[in-house]
């Protein structure tokens, strides 16, 4: 299957008759390039990030993958980057749902979205590639007959979202009804949604979050002041550099139409700000195009039988996984026996977010029952719902600590001969490295109170 973004169907139509595949290809690529070029001069530490992400199965192997991942979009993810990612939209939809009251999580069907500032047009469509190649192979047809073909094929090919925004619009009806029209409220989406990539036409995939708030028109703007500061205190919550993340307000010039006002929350990334969220105080017009402005139904009894305003809260939650793995990423300097500086490497994600808490090891002189102690608090972490890493299983002699540490494993817990004497293991942080003796019966409670007190900060 293939996407096709159809803002100006006349001028999309004949470009496919000038450009070949080849040429098309070849644009993208020289695109991609260039980017990365800019992007990346003299960037070590991004370049250092994305090998990291890939050696310790945060995303899959690819340069292509990598520049996805950096630019902000989905891609293929592996174990430890779908766990994070996991952990992330969780985080966020407590965030959302549990700040206040009336806050209710919908489910949205892509196809029967709509672009209500373009009644339709301007969207992204998909196609199937042999069902356009047949009609591009039919010679005889004149250039009119062509276009009004491939017309016809993308009226009938369901389109694609760009947003949530739409389809929380539709569902404001029945939700009012639920409520007992009473403002404010808001409705919650997450999913992938499809963005134009680099502004070519050509979209791919981002996993995006959307809060939509409506409220009265006299409220509208605290209301967005209320979100932007929860936003960004959410962000910075688990943020290792808080300073990096900020909030500013959107120009005029880069309003969305249908916006009186807008503010965007931001990372500073090595190659310069990007945003993660973006927040628009968005009036009441599209609300009332999507209902066909029969203002009777939308109307609520705040004294003023006046239309709710809504705000949006639309984030990018890929670019958000970039900007926590770039921002916990440190490389430090430490001194060995023999006072040789060695570089390491550690991702100190939050507690929270970090896609494996403890990683369960054996020091030397395996046994059979040293196992079994491995096995049994293995068990044990799954019942309480925190990740574990067998690491006791791997066979091959390799640099655990180190290992770990760029994994993001906050602890690692090593049992030993010494455990079957006396119950005692050694359990090692990895923020501080310090190793400290705990008893075998206290390590899951401790795991707990740890990643709980840090999630209430």
């Amino acid at each position: 299957m293939l996407s096709y973004c159809v803002r100006n169907v006349l001028s999309w139509r004949l470009s496919i008759l000038k450009t070949s595949p080849c040429r098309s290809t070849l644009a993208l690529q020289h695109t991609r390039g260039r980017h990365s070029a800019s992007s990346n001069e003299g960037l070590d530490q991004v370049r250092t990030l994305l090998q990291l992400c890939v050696d310790r199965y945060y995303i899959s192997p690819g340069q292509t993958n990598r520049e996805l991942f950096q630019r902000g979009m989905s891609c293929s993810y592996g174990p430890l980057g779908m766990e994070l990612r996991r952990n992330l939209l969780e985080q966020w939809w407590h965030s959302v749902t549990r700040s206040r009251a009336q806050v209710f999580g919908i489910n949205t069907m892509s196809s029967n979205s709509r672009d209500t500032a373009t009644d339709g047009r301007g969207q992204l469509r998909i196609v199937e590639s042999e069902s356009l190649k047949q009609i591009l192979e039919q010679q005889e047809l004149s250039k009119e007959q062509l276009i009004q073909k491939v017309q016809t094929l993308l009226q009938r090919s369901p389109s694609v979202r760009r947003t949530f925004l739409q389809g929380a619009l539709e569902q404001f009806v029945p939700s009012l009804e639920l409520v007992n029209s009473q403002l404010p409220f808001g409705l919650a989406e997450t999913g992938l949604c499809f963005q134009p990539s680099d502004g070519s036409d050509c979209p791919a995939e981002v996993t995006q979050t959307s809060l939509v708030w409506f409220c009265s028109p006299r409220t509208s703007s605290q209301w967005l002041d209320h979100w932007t500061r929860q936003r960004l205190r959410w962000w910075r919550k688990f943020a290792l550099s808080p300073s990096d993340f900020s909030s500013n307000d959107v120009p005029e010039e880069e309003l969305e139409k249908a916006a009186s006002r807008g503010v965007r929350i931001i990372y500073s990334f090595p190659w310069g700000p990007e945003p993660l969220e973006t927040l628009w105080s968005r009036g009441d017009t599209e609300l009332l195009q999507t209902h066909k402005g029969i203002q009777s139904k939308l109307q609520c009894p705040d004294g003023h039988k006046s239309v709710p305003h809504v705000v949006s809260v639309t984030g990018n939650m890929d670019r958000g996984m970039m900007a926590f793995l770039s921002n916990s990423l440190q490389q430090l300097k430490k001194g060995n026996s023999k006072q040789k500086l060695q570089q390491r490497k550690v991702l100190k994600l939050h507690p929270v977010l970090a896609p494996v808490k403890v990683a369960l090891d054996i020091g030397t002189g395996a046994t059979m029952e040293m196992r079994q102690v491995c096995e049994g608090l293995l068990q044990e972490f799954m019942e309480a719902k925190i990740s574990a890493w067998p690491g006791y299983l791997i066979t091959v002699p390799t640099p655990v600590n180190a290992n770990y540490d760029e994994m993001g494993v906050l602890f690692t817990v090593v049992i030993s001969e010494n455990t079957l004497e006396s119950g005692l293991l050694q359990v090692r942080n990895r923020d501080t490295t310090i190793e400290e003796t705990m008893h075998v019966s206290e390590i899951k409670n401790f795991l707990s109170r740890y990643i709980s007190a840090a999630d209430n900060i």
